[in-house]
């Protein structure tokens, strides 16, 4: 195996909906069950010193268009557990920053205020970051930060692409991109951060992932040839 680099990882956690109905249960309920299965995901990165950055694909602009039902209930669970973060030792002990990012205006008021919080009681804190995007798109990220460019001009920073990636949510390139499923798509997620990314698309529903997988895909990825665009 070749020495374990650094990464920011990025899940695309896909395969809830179908789970529940594989399940006789509502779709929805599978968001349950897939946010149980996070946060042992989360602890799994924990584990691995080499992983500094991981960003989870929550909520797209795209999924803001399912039924009301369902809406409702990704709310909850997104309060649940943002409550729980905030509570839980696990950030707080390991100096994780939560980072949660996207079109905020639209996020229910509650779950605001629960992810003000949570970055607020993680802010100070460097040894890595977990970024967690809700109503979220590629394209309205880039829109956002080319706006802010022309608002604030990029005096401060030598090149255009500099400015932009500082007002990008989320700024760091992404090595390594999962995603669930079966899919094979990006679905608007981090197009700019994955330029260079490497790409595993898993068969597994996400509420199905396994501990056994992701190391699995952990040593398919460092035994990649990474030539970034070279």
């Amino acid at each position: 195996m070749k020495e374990r680099r650094q990464i920011h990882l990025a899940l695309i956690p896909d395969g809830n909906r179908r789970w529940g109905r594989l399940h006789n249960k509502p779709e929805w309920y599978g968001h349950y069950v897939g946010a149980k299965k996070m946060e042992k995901f989360i602890k799994w990165c924990l584990e691995h010193k080499e992983i500094k950055a991981v960003s989870i694909y929550a909520l797209s602009t795209e999924n803001l268009n399912r039924n009301q039902k369902e809406l409702d209930e990704l709310w909850n669970v997104y309060k649940k557990h943002l409550l729980k973060a905030l509570k839980s030792k696990k950030f707080r002990d390991n100096k994780i920053r939560v980072n949660v990012v996207g079109d905020s205006a639209i996020w229910r008021s509650d779950v605001r205020q629960a992810a003000k919080a949570l970055m607020k009681a993680t802010h100070n804190y460097t040894r890595g970051a977990v970024n967690i995007l809700l109503a979220y798109g590629s394209k309205f990220e880039i829109a956002s930060a080319v706006k802010k460019v022309l608002k604030f001009g990029i005096k401060s920073v030598p090149f255009l692409e500099d400015a932009l990636i500082k007002y990008l949510m989320v700024n760091k390139p992404v090595d390594l991109i999962v995603r669930t499923g079966g899919m094979q798509r990006l679905s608007n997620f981090l197009l700019y951060q994955s330029a260079y990314a490497e790409i595993y698309f898993s068969k597994t529903l996400w509420p199905d992932f396994s501990r056994k997988e992701f190391e699995k895909i952990l040593n398919w990825y460092y035994n990649q040839e990474r030539k970034l665009g070279k």
